[in-house]
């Protein structure tokens, strides 16, 4: 591990499957900690079997990992422990007593029925910062239902806002609230790290996919509690911004946006027709939103004459927001990926070079480095029992009692 990386000293117990927590867990990596995986023997992580892709189809099937567990998991080391067993509780226990933070989402209550809970844990070790990521969080009446991002989005009135105005509901092409809940498991984390360095404790974080959904509603909501009007879905235009939304062009579709009336006078320019500025219908923001239909089809018939290409350059040049509507496979290949180092590679040890998107963090003084592949299953068991005073014959005795498993694979650390 880089020495020199913002959070070095930091051990993140990560005891999270499939997503928000994942997310968590690998942005903790990213910034240099050191992250430790629980996952179950066999099976481990959830998304492990979430195919097609894999990344080694033709690797032995205890080796085959998916494409969306590497996406959220590299950074990590991956320990096979089964939690049911009082000998795996007990692996926990040790590694907690020697980490800074625990993440898991388990449902409500059931790590305390194998005493990894919040208050056994921390009376082990006091510093320790203990976040639980749930569905619906420890309390209320939805405590004990299982939660997963499309259940959030279709509760949260995210579906009911996105899709055409009058198109059935749609969900998010991403699981936009498993990673936005990650990222505040991350944020809620470092604050509570800072504050033990002033107290010397550790503390609780309870964090809610559906708490995450109904905060995202932001100024939504908070229209909607200041005039009663219940926002509607508008495709992929802005509820107050106009002109705003996909038009199409000759051979493909761009999104646009003049979000002030000296982008609105620049598009007319570059579009031609530079008098429409001043028409009374499109005069102003508010005008504009009246008349929006009106002002639409006429930015349409315009925009449809030429290439795509074309006209994103001319806009951009003239100061109009705008952008291509691209394929994941066009967004990949866009300048600027390259140029940010958006897309890089790492060795795996079934895969060989291993592309994965990066970080958007970037430091001045300690870039994120990116060392460790996401993990086989078990991966490094053997390593992290050792560190943990197991000898040989005991780590034997584990596997061949199926209470801890390795991947066979020699650890990369």
């Amino acid at each position: 591990m880089n020495k020199n990386s913002l959070l070095s000293g930091i051990r993140v117990l990560d005891l999270t499957r499939v997503l928000a927590g994942t997310v968590a867990g690998q942005t903790l990596a990213d910034l240099g900690a050191h992250v430790i995986k629980v996952e179950r023997p066999k099976s481990g992580d959830d998304s492990r079997s979430w195919v097609p892709p894999y990344l080694n189809p033709d690797a032995r099937p205890e080796l085959r990992e998916s494409a969306y567990f590497a996406s959220v998991n590299r950074g990590k080391h991956s320990i096979a422990v089964n939690l049911a067993t009082q000998e795996g509780q007990e692996i926990i226990r040790r590694l907690a007593k020697e980490s800074d933070v625990l993440l898991e989402n388990y449902k409500p209550g059931t790590l305390a029925r194998y005493g990894l809970d919040d208050a056994t844990l921390r009376a082990l070790n006091p510093r320790l910062v203990y976040c639980s990521l749930t569905g619906f969080g420890q309390t209320g009446p939805c405590r004990d239902r299982t939660g997963y991002d499309s259940v959030m989005q279709a509760m949260g009135a995210m579906m009911d806002l996105t899709g055409e105005a009058q198109g059935a509901p749609q969900k998010v092409g991403l699981s936009i609230i498993d990673i936005m809940t990650g990222l505040y498991a991350v944020i809620g984390i470092l604050a509570a790290l800072e504050e033990r360095a002033r107290s010397g404790l550790g503390q609780y974080i309870d964090l809610a996919l559906f708490d995450t959904q109904i905060a995202a509603l932001s100024t939504v909501a908070v229209g909607f509690l200041a005039d009663g009007v219940l926002p509607r879905r508008l495709g992929n235009a802005h509820p107050s911004v106009v002109p705003s939304g996909a038009f199409a062009c000759r051979d493909g579709d761009l999104q646009l946006l003049a979000g002030n009336q000296g982008q609105f006078v620049k598009l007319c320019a570059a579009l031609g027709i530079p008098d429409l500025a001043g028409d009374t219908r499109f005069i102003d923001m508010g005008a504009r939103a009246r008349n929006r239909e009106i002002l639409n089809a006429i930015l349409s018939d315009i925009l449809k004459t030429r290439p795509r290409a074309a006209w994103v350059q001319l806009l951009n040049e003239a100061g109009v927001p705008c952008g291509p509507i691209n394929t994941v496979a066009e967004a990949l290949e866009e300048p600027q990926v390259a140029a940010r180092q958006m897309l890089r590679a790492m060795a795996h040890p079934t895969v060989g070079e291993l592309r994965f998107i990066a970080n958007p963090l970037k430091f001045s003084r300690t870039p994120i480095e990116y060392e460790i592949a996401p993990p086989l299953l078990g991966q490094h068991t053997r390593y992290i029992l050792e560190t943990l005073g197991y000898g040989q014959d005991d780590i034997q005795t584990l596997l061949a009692q199926g209470i801890v498993q390795d991947s066979h694979i020699e650890s990369q650390l």
